[in-house]
């Protein structure tokens, strides 16, 4: 199926049967962080029932039991960081987007700030980030972190520092109209950062009227072979009422 769709004044065909996937499925060998255990799956076993055909049930009746934001590619609204309880489900009523792939390499903090950045850390910084986007304008910005090996897939984060983006980063983006961030990292902030959540708070409590509408999704994996650049994006949720859910963000080129 091919259609054609129209982006400031700019006609493109996008062909809806060549999908980018660029999730990754929750399983128990799946990416985790936050020290949450492997997501699990078992068949439902009681005195009258097996959920297994394995085991001699009639069907397979499965019970999962994982963490949206510990395990796989998740989306968030901003009920993460706030009293209310925002559920992603309330928020996000439209699923395709205008975006913009970037590939970063996060720079080696090598100065002392016992506040927030340590010697050390990897961090995506403001200035990268507006280096990499320019005058681009889009409604989603992908940000992919190099190197780019496959154990993003599998990769166990707890207790290992990932890198991080720079909290200015995240106000930037919102000024220039970025809605909805994706990137292959377990958060926007620093493992261990005191409960401070800034780079959290600077995208979602920017003083725009927009802020509750907007999400971030984390642990996404981009291939290399899917370059960087414009893409439509169709960014599917379950329909979770809570603030963080499994999600499935898919991309597709856009070609004039």
């Amino acid at each position: 199926m091919k259609i054609k769709i129209q982006l400031n004044d700019q006609e493109y065909h996008v062909d809806l049967a060549q999908p980018l996937d660029i999730s990754i499925p929750l399983g128990p060998e799946g990416p985790r962080a936050w020290y949450v255990d492997p997501l699990q799956i078992e068949p439902v076993r009681n005195d009258h029932f097996i959920g297994s055909i394995a085991e001699g049930g009639n069907v397979n009746f499965r019970n999962i039991f994982f963490n949206p934001h510990g395990h796989g590619t998740h989306t968030e609204s901003s009920g993460h960081i706030d009293k209310e309880v925002i559920s992603v489900n309330s928020v996000l009523k439209q699923f395709f987007f205008t975006a913009f792939l970037v590939s970063i390499d996060p720079e080696i903090f090598k100065n002392t700030d016992v506040v927030f950045h340590k010697p050390g850390d990897r961090i995506i910084t403001k200035n990268q980030i507006e280096q990499a986007i320019k005058d681009v304008h889009c409604e989603a910005l992908l940000i992919r972190t190099i190197p780019n090996s496959t154990q993003k897939k599998t990769r166990v984060y707890s207790g290992t520092n990932p890198p991080y983006v720079e909290p200015d980063g995240l106000a930037f983006m919102r000024s220039k109209g970025v809605k909805h961030l994706l990137l292959d990292l377990p958060s926007v902030d620093r493992e261990v950062d005191g409960g401070r959540l800034q780079a959290h708070h600077a995208f979602w409590h920017s003083g725009f009227k927009e802020d509750q509408n907007c999400t971030i999704t984390e642990m996404i994996y981009v291939p290399d072979e899917i370059k960087d650049g414009h893409y439509l994006l169709n960014l599917q949720t379950a329909p979770f009422e809570n603030d963080a859910t499994p999600s499935r963000p898919v991309l597709f080129q856009l070609n004039r």
